[in-house]
């Protein structure tokens, strides 16, 4: 019997077997050429085989290679509409290097509108997958040698899950240096620390040598402008910090690192109020959202436990006892959230912009303004 690997030999072992992008599937791909290719991932019901389009580019000389990928969780299509608009921009000339733009990862659940796969696996937690293992492990296994064993760093699009949105937010295993490179230089202003889930693509991806970062932002079944907007700046700017493209990097000056988060959830069953948006920095004790009756009349207040930013919240206002309202992001000690707040509302750039444009879901009243009904309104103009 063979000794167990560990988890280093397992990321050596498939650093190993790394592809080269000169080819695919035995077609060459020249330096400086673009192209649209296709991936194998298995087969459908009728037994015809499901290909996932992927499109190539490549520069003239040699340099990092990079892949960006959305709809890993089929109904997570901003990064769609992201990397489309990438594809589309016959304008970006790449210096050096090649990306592999894959809008479209996990094509039969993409076909479902559905999140899992049609056997209810979940593809993003089953990375690097077996050859002969179930229909979610074989396609990632595929998807790991052909595409992550090509590539030198990764970037994966993703959105909230149903019913909820969040702000943008890059998430990642920072304790890596080029993982906190990449993180640092996407330009979210919010980062959260942390590896993923066992089996994730992007945890996995980093175990075998390629660093690799998440993109958190809006909601599932839409193409947000400015969560597109905030993917396209973000890729293009982990392409200019590695000098693969030309160009300033874009970001906001007050960027900050979440070790921890932490969902506020409702104590009784009821209909919400809002008194935050998503992206909103918050003082502790300061009001989340009521919980009231369907006559109007308080049950509850929910308030922050601590400083925090405001990275998800629900759509639903109709909710039981226990379920996620605000997915709160702590702050570094020292942070004022008061002035980071008052210093994005001055700037007006396209973080405030995109909290403004997610808050257009959600119903956000001032919690001292005794007007609730359809006329209240915020200093934020957030009524839906």
């Amino acid at each position: 019997m063979g000794i167990p690997l560990k988890k280093t030999d397992v990321a050596m072992t498939d650093q190993a077997k790394r592809k080269s992008i000169d080819t695919w599937d035995g077609v060459a791909i020249p330096r400086g050429e673009s192209c649209d290719v296709t991936l194998a991932i298995g087969e459908s019901y009728s037994s015809m085989t499901v290909e996932i389009p992927i499109h190539i580019r490549r520069a003239t000389k040699d340099g990092p290679v990079v892949f960006i990928t959305a709809a890993l969780h089929g109904d997570e299509i901003n990064g769609t509409g992201a990397i489309r608009q990438l594809i589309q921009d016959t304008e970006m000339k790449l210096l050096r290097g090649a990306i592999i733009f894959v809008p479209v990862l996990n094509l039969p659940a993409f076909d479902r509108h559905s999140r899992y796969l049609p056997d209810r696996r979940d593809l993003n937690r089953s990375f690097p997958g077996s050859a002969t293992g179930s229909l979610a492990s074989r396609m990632a296994r595929t998807i790991f040698d052909e595409i992550v064993l090509r590539s030198d760093y990764g970037i994966d699009l993703h959105t909230a899950a149903v019913r909820r949105t969040n702000y943008p937010n890059v998430r990642g295993d920072i304790t890596h240096p080029e993982v906190r490179r990449i993180a640092r230089a996407f330009g979210c202003d919010v980062i959260i620390k942390g590896k993923g889930p066992k089996g994730a693509l992007r945890r996995e991806a980093c175990d075998a040598g390629c660093p690799t970062i998440v993109m958190e932002g809006g909601e599932v079944w839409k193409v947000e402008p400015g969560i597109v907007q905030t993917a396209d700046r973000g890729i293009r700017n982990v392409l200019r910090d590695l000098e693969m493209l030309d160009g300033e990097i874009e970001r906001t000056d007050d960027q900050f690192t979440v070790q921890k988060s932490k969902w506020v959830r409702a104590d009784r069953g009821g209909f919400l109020q809002f008194h935050v948006k998503p992206g909103d920095l918050v003082e502790k004790n300061q009001p989340l959202a009521t919980n009231t009756t369907l006559l109007g009349r308080e049950h509850s207040l929910l308030c922050a436990p601590f400083k925090a930013v405001v990275i998800g919240m629900t759509t639903l206002p109709a909710i039981s006892p226990g379920e996620p309202i605000c997915n709160l992001g702590q702050l570094p000690k020292g942070s004022k959230p008061a002035e980071l707040q008052r210093r994005r509302s001055e700037e007006n750039g396209l973080e405030e912009r995109v909290s403004e444009e997610l808050a257009s879901n959600v119903w956000v009243v001032d919690p001292t303004d005794s007007n609730t009904g359809p006329e209240a309104k915020s200093g934020r103009e957030s009524a839906n």
